[in-house]
């Protein structure tokens, strides 16, 4: 992959922390506050915006972000100071919003927390350069909500991925592209290249980014939809989002310098296990050996 006119935003050494959490009925808004502030950032009086991975009616938690994780971070971020939360996401499977939102279990926990929520499918846009150019598009339309966020946070699920190997962190920004421009289901980044338009998306979002994966059941195999669950029991942190999509790789037993997108993102972040500090548990001590479809067996270790 070659993009003209990159803005390197690489660090010489980037942390990821990987947090046990070995069930969605445990304690998670501890475990989501004690994560955030290994990265020593100040909330007070921003707005968060937390995007999760909302795909389908998921009646065992194996799709989406769990509401579990969302409700958490809801009450971390409200912890460490934050002036407003809001939960947005532009699904691209679905048009009915409200359907998913209500069968994934996320609007009750909206409700009791008086969260908004923001169907960036729909929301005001603006038109932004692409910062890299891996594809042709020039330009992307995005919402109003992502471009005012003091705090953009994705929150995917840990999953493979069909077309893609793995969809994570970066991965998930494809929701933030609204279907009200793009159609469903977004078929002009499919067509314009998935792991280029992953690259340009991600690069030309603004920063600060953090990301939380819900990798305490992940899914493996035909990911996004149709895989198997997978129990891994943590979550994982980060302010670099490359390297916590490379560790979160590294968590499946899959090889992230394998991974298209991730092995074109070096001009964002680190990739490189030798420059990704580990921050509380062992990646050793968690990593699985997840399965993938056959066009990414070349994905595995060894």
């Amino acid at each position: 992959m070659i993009a003209r006119g990159l803005q390197h935003r690489t660090r010489p050494e980037s942390a990821v922390a990987i947090l046990r959490a070995p069930g969605y009925e445990t304690d998670l808004a501890d475990t989501v506050e004690r994560g955030v502030r290994l990265f020593h950032r100040s909330l007070d009086g921003q707005t968060v915006v937390l995007k999760p991975n909302l795909v389908e009616h998921d009646p065992h938690g194996v799709i989406n972000t769990h509401p579990a994780v969302i409700a958490a971070a809801i009450d971390a971020f409200r912890r460490l100071g934050a002036r407003r939360i809001v939960v947005a996401e532009g699904p691209g499977h679905r048009r009915d919003t409200e359907y998913v939102l209500r069968s994934s279990g996320l609007l009750e926990v909206l409700r009791e927390r008086r969260v908004p929520y923001v169907d960036l499918n729909v929301d005001a846009v603006r038109r932004v350069k692409i910062a890299a150019g891996f594809t042709k598009l020039g330009y992307l339309y995005l919402p109003e909500t992502v471009l005012g966020a003091d705090l953009l946070v994705s929150m995917p699920k840990l999953k493979t991925h069909h077309w893609a190997g793995v969809t994570l962190s970066m991965k998930n920004f494809f929701g933030v592209i609204p279907g009200g421009v793009y159609g469903w289901p977004k078929n002009v980044l499919h067509h314009a290249g998935i792991d280029r338009s992953i690259l340009d998306i991600t690069s030309t979002l603004p920063m600060p980014k953090f990301a939380i994966v819900d990798a305490i059941v992940g899914m493996e195999g035909d990911g996004p939809i149709h895989g198997r669950a997978r129990d891994v029991g943590a979550l994982v942190f980060g302010d670099d989002l490359v390297a916590v999509d490379a560790t979160a790789t590294r968590l499946m037993g899959l090889v992230p310098e394998k991974v298209a997108h991730l092995a074109g993102a070096g001009f964002l972040g680190n990739v490189d296990s030798g420059r990704i500090a580990e921050a509380a548990e062992p990646l050793d001590e968690l990593r699985q050996a997840f399965d993938v479809v056959p066009r990414f067996k070349r994905l595995r270790g060894g």
